[in-house]
């Protein structure tokens, strides 16, 4: 049986999830008022999460995280770290159900969150340039990416916004595994994911064009929300929450 994939590209694919956002957040109370925030995993959830922010006229900003991985094989995540150092583990991959052996090896797990974190750490200083004045506290922050497949990235991606006092976290993307539902229903307040194909295998054989997103091509993304932002908002180089103490 020949497969076809779900999505053309990433921005078309943020387009249909922006549809399905707007729906949800025109059922809310008319007299809620609350404002909305739109941040992405970068860089693959900047095409996806740009068209969103323009759909609701609201600032793009990125929340940047890296995978804790074993040296030879990046695609087993251990865990996830983002640039502030906030952490999560995976329960079947973290360090503590390792053999005796490792379980002892504190300091090169630690060594490994170090590396991941310099490396989000890096990244988040080439894009925040790009990035609106946005205070995250009290609003509804739809944290975005181009798919889920073990959610290590979202996880904590949730848990550093949670740590910012928003009014909700809506975790949206445009495809997820079955299986990963019911988690992503405790970690956010609402999940809007457009399908959630059985067997899933990869993100990326659900998009018909699925290239890497170049550095240059996130932060053009992120510098197109000037043609609906208000100038007070302005870019500039720093936090992703105005109100940080330490922007």
């Amino acid at each position: 049986m020949t497969f076809s994939p779900l999505f053309a590209d990433r921005r078309r694919a943020g387009q249909q999830l922006a549809d399905a956002i707007a729906a949800e957040i025109a059922q809310l109370p008319a007299d809620s008022q609350v404002r909305t925030v739109v941040c992405a995993l970068p860089r693959g959830g900047l095409p996806v999460a740009e068209p969103i922010a323009r759909r609701l006229r609201c600032p793009l900003s990125v929340v940047v995280a890296k995978k804790i991985t074993r040296p030879g094989n990046p695609e087993l995540a251990f865990g996830a770290v983002t640039a502030s150092g906030q952490v999560v583990w995976s329960r079947d991959n973290a360090p503590h159900t390792m053999s005796e052996r490792e379980e002892n090896r504190e300091s090169f797990w630690e060594m490994q969150r170090f590396k991941a974190q310099q490396k989000a750490k890096a990244q988040l200083a080439q894009l925040s340039v790009s990035c609106p004045q946005i205070i995250v506290a009290g609003a509804i922050s739809l944290v975005v990416d181009d798919g889920i497949a073990t959610g290590m990235t979202m996880a904590v991606a949730v848990e550093e916004l949670r740590s910012r006092n928003p009014a909700q976290v809506w975790i949206c993307a445009p495809v997820a595994p079955a299986s990963a539902l019911d988690t992503l229903q405790k970690w956010g307040d609402r999940v809007i994911v457009l399908a959630t194909p059985v067997p899933f295998g990869s993100v990326s054989r659900f998009y018909a064009d699925f290239p890497q997103v170049e550095m240059s091509e996130a932060i053009a993304y992120l510098q197109t929300q000037q043609q609906w932002l208000p100038e007070s908002f302005g870019l500039r180089e720093g936090s992703l929450d105005s109100s940080d103490p330490d922007s």
